[in-house]
This record gives structure tokens, C-alpha cells and sequence, in this order.
């Protein structure tokens, strides 16, 4: 499939797709093609233009079950590559924060390292428990299941620093809570993923972090009630995937993701019709087998929905200062079948928090528009006086390359500003206080107020974890009364 439908999708780009190949798209299915054969068993098979238009809503539901799936590959089933972390149902802890070498999640968090659990939740429940943490020391548990529902919390906002143990079960799971349970979460998928976040405060304090990590324990649920355990469940053979690879095969990505991802009341008519054109749980979608006019169409449909993603992500926030703020993660009642919204949260930052959980306005812009390029400029943001972001947890403000949207490599290795180094930097004479944001140093004097900028480029995000909800506040988001200033574009 790859190479051809690549080459198209970079002419359809370019704006150079012929007038024969859009004139196929007022044409009808032939009769022997792939999407054809997908439909013959219970309807006419799809015309092209419906073709397009199926494509287009498959990519746009599909998108965030791909991204998923290309991550649980590259984090807990491909041993042998780069990105692997540990085996499910085992807790990986990182004793670092994450640099420009991790390329898996897209705007990675560089603030709080990261303790990744992938979760198989087929045979029983998994229960996952948490050590006394100090009160001044942020921590979060963040649940995501293959769908990209954020279906629960554990932590500093959620439930506070105190030890517990908390049960996750996956789909159709029945039975009482055991004793010694403070709550259950319900995965809509057979697998899930548990991302912890433990604050750090300087790089003398990942000691401490490391003792919190270790008093994070994950057991599955005859484990934890020392029974014996259920039958094992059936070995997988899951399809190789990468996040590299996914413009490639997006559709056999699917078709694989979607076979641990079950039907639900939101999602069966779209499901229904993407199946038209061979898409669906297992399904063997081979691009190389469409028709010409397939061909096209699908690259058409794929190429128009890719747009209403960024359309949304630009559109479905609030314009402060060139920040844009809003609200696009939550859980399956949040999104209510907005696959949309769904897509362009995973598009921006695939696992990304509740807003009360943690905000993130994000610009590529200053206030007027222009776009930020550090081979261009040189800029700066500037905190007035008593006016730093209004958090209950930490803020920090990390800088991206605006192409890849990953952390850059920089000549002193940071990635970030945030609330614990403020301390450190050098203030304004009128208390405010300047981050300074270029490729190469402001000087000695300022360096510590320093953020490296790609040469090129940029896409920068502010976090705001656990953002206070009294105003002065950010929330709503993008509602409040808190606004992010704006970064200017300086001489020198």
C-alpha cells in the first residue's frame, strides 16, 4: 500500500492531483476491487465519492485508536526496540526526565518522570497501588484506555498524597469490590494504559523521586487477594506497529487496533460504515488492491480529514495573547462521540490531562500572528509582577520543534522552564519575571532565564498542573480570569 498512496497524498499536498483523478470520484465502484468485495455481502458496494467521504470519517475516528496502538507496540510489546519499556502488567520506572531521544508521544512531558504501565486486563482486574507521598510533592495517576478515555485519576488532586490501592478492571468485569479497595475504574478496552507523573524538583531531588517510584506496585487482582488466579489468557500476536509508520498504514493499523477496541453505543454506526470499505476488527485492508479510482479516493478522503483535524485543533480553543487554550481530553462522557475533538486532542498531544488535572495553552504564534522561528528571531515571555500561572501543583513552559513536535536537542540539555527553577533565574528590577527564548544564549547573566529554541520553527507549551479554580484561574479553560501573556519578538 505504502509508497503509492505516500506519493499521492504528497501530489494531492501539493495541490497537484490531476483533473482525472478527482473527475473518478463522480464515478462509480468497479465490481472486483477490495472495497467492493468489502460491501458485496450486504449492500451495493460504495461509489468513490462515498468512498472518499468514508475514508475521511475513518481517519478522523480512527487517528486516536492508532496512535495508541502504535504506542502500546513500541512501549510494551516490541522487546527488541528503542522505545520498549517493560512487559504488561509491569511497571516501568524512569529515573529521568524525557529528552530529545524519546520519540514515541508527541509533546512529551519533560516536567515529572514518567512510570508507565501497560495494562492487560483480560483475564482479571489489575490493582495498582500508591505509597504515602509528601504533601508538597505533586503526583498523578493517569488512566487511558484504547479508546483515549481518560477514565480515572489517582493522585495529589484526585485523592491526595495518602497510601491506597486501587482496582482497574476492563470491560465486562463483574464481581464486588475486595476489601482494602478505595475505588475501581472501568477501561472500556482490554488494555490500558497507567501513566504516573511524580514531581521533581531539581536534579539533586531524583533520589527522592525514585523512592516514591518505588513504592508504586502493580498485581493483578488474585494477586493482590492472594488467590489463585484465573485461566491466562490467549497469547497475541499483535501487528507490528510504530508511530513512525502510521501515515504509511494507517489502515491495517486500524483494522488491528479495532480488535481491542469493543463496539459501543457511540461508536457502532461509524464502525458500520467504515466496514463498507473493508476497514474493521482484523480485516486485511490492502491498499494495492484498490481500483485507480479507490485509490484516490481513499488518499483524498484520508488527506480532507487530516485537515479538519488541524482545522479543529486551531478552532476548537480560544485565541489568548497567541495561546490557545481549551479544554480536549476527558473521558467517554466528555466526548460523546465528538470524534473530532477526539482526534485533534490526540493530534496535539496524544494522553494529555483533564483540564483540572492540567492545562496546556500552546502557540506556534505571537500575539499578532507571526509564526515563531528561531532561525528568524529572538523572543522573550515575560511573567508580570504576582501574575506567574495560578497553580495548586507547578507550571512549567517547554519548548518543541514545530515540525515534529518533539523536545529539541539543545547545547545545555534543557528542555524547559518551570516553577522549581524560578528560584534561580534573575528577575526584573519591577519583580516581574523574562524567559528568554532563542537558539543560542542571551549570556552568562541571563542563561538561567534561558529556553533553547530550534533553528527553525517552534511550538511551545504551557502546563499548568492542577490549576486553582478560585480566580484569579485559567479556568474555565481559556474562561478564566488568569491569561498567558503573550511572546514578543525582541532585537537582540
Amino acid at each position: 500500500m505504502n509508497t503509492e498512496l505516500k506519493l499521492f497524498m504528497r501530489r494531492a499536498a501539493a495541490g497537484v492531483v490531476t483533473v482525472a483523478a478527482v473527475a473518478l470520484l463522480a464515478g462509480c465502484a468497479g465490481t472486483n476491487d477490495a472495497v467492493s468485495q468489502a460491501a458485496r455481502a450486504d449492500k451495493a458496494p460504495p461509489g468513490l465519492v462515498e468512498t472518499k467521504a468514508i475514508a475521511e470519517e475513518a481517519f478522523i475516528y480512527g487517528l486516536p485508536l492508532v496512535m495508541n496502538y502504535a504506542v502500546m507496540n513500541e512501549y510494551a510489546v516490541d522487546k527488541g526496540g528503542p522505545q520498549y519499556k517493560a512487559p504488561f502488567n509491569e511497571i516501568n520506572n524512569e529515573a529521568r526526565v524525557y529528552t530529545y531521544q524519546d520519540t514515541a508521544v508527541v509533546t512529551p512531558n519533560s516536567d515529572t518522570p514518567y512510570s508507565m504501565l501497560w495494562m492487560d486486563l483480560r483475564a482479571e482486574p489489575m490493582v495498582i497501588s500508591v505509597p504515602a507521598v509528601d504533601k508538597r510533592r505533586y503526583y498523578s495517576v493517569q488512566l487511558v484506555d484504547g479508546n483515549t478515555y481518560n477514565f480515572g485519576y489517582v493522585g495529589s488532586r484526585a485523592m491526595g498524597n495518602d497510601p491506597g490501592s486501587y482496582m482497574v478492571a476492563g470491560p465486562g468485569w463483574k464481581g464486588p469490590t475486595p476489601r482494602g479497595i478505595r475505588k475501581v475504574f472501568a477501561s472500556t478496552t482490554p488494555f490500558a494504559v497507567a501513566i504516573f507523573r511524580t514531581q521533581l524538583f531539581n536534579a539533586k531531588d531524583m533520589p527522592n523521586v525514585v523512592k516514591v517510584q518505588a513504592g508504586y506496585k502493580a498485581q493483578t487482582l488474585s494477586a493482590f487477594l492472594k488467590q489463585p488466579p484465573p485461566a491466562a489468557p490467549a497469547t497475541l500476536k499483535f501487528l507490528p506497529a510504530t508511530t513512525a509508520g502510521i501515515k504509511d498504514n494507517f489502515f491495517e493499523y486500524l483494522d488491528a487496533a479495532l480488535l481491542y477496541v469493543p463496539q459501543t453505543r457511540e461508536d457502532a454506526a461509524v464502525r458500520a460504515r467504515i466496514a463498507r470499505i473493508g476497514v474493521g476488527p482484523g480485516k486485511p485492508f490492502e491498499f494495492r488492491d484498490l481500483s485507480p479510482g479507490h485509490k484516490a479516493a481513499v488518499g483524498l478522503g484520508m488527506k480532507e480529514g487530516d485537515e479538519k483535524i488541524d482545522k479543529r485543533l486551531n478552532s476548537g480553543t480560544k485565541d489568548i495573547n497567541g495561546w490557545k487554550v481549551g479544554s480536549a481530553f476527558g473521558d467517554r462522557d466528555f466526548y460523546k462521540g465528538d470524534w473530532l475533538l477526539r482526534a485533534a486532542a490526540a493530534k496535539g498531544g496524544i494522553y494529555g490531562n483533564d483540564a483540572v488535572e492540567a492545562t496546556y495553552p500552546v502557540t506556534r504564534t505571537t500575539a499578532t500572528g507571526e509564526l515563531l522561528d528561531g532561525s528568524k528571531h529572538n523572543y522573550t515571555l515575560t511573567f508580570p509582577a504576582g501574575q506567574l500561572p495560578p497553580v495548586n501543583a507547578f507550571w512549567s513552559v517547554t519548548m518543541y520543534d514545530g515540525k515534529s513536535q518533539l523536545l529539541i536537542k539543545n547545547p545545555i540539555n534543557r528542555y524547559l522552564i518551570n516553577a522549581p527553577m524560578r528560584q534561580g533565574m534573575k528577575k526584573n528590577p519591577d519583580g516581574s519575571l523574562t524567559l528568554y527564548i532563542r537558539k543560542k544564549s542571551p549570556g552568562k547573566a541571563l542563561e538561567r532565564n534561558w529556553l533553547p529554541a530550534p533553528d527553525g520553527p517552534m511550538y511551545l507549551v504551557m502546563r499548568l498542573y492542577w490549576p486553582k479554580t478560585s480566580q484569579p484561574s485559567i479556568l474555565p479553560a481559556g474562561e478564566g480570569t488568569w491569561k498567558p501573556p503573550a511572546v514578543v519578538v525582541v532585537s537582540k
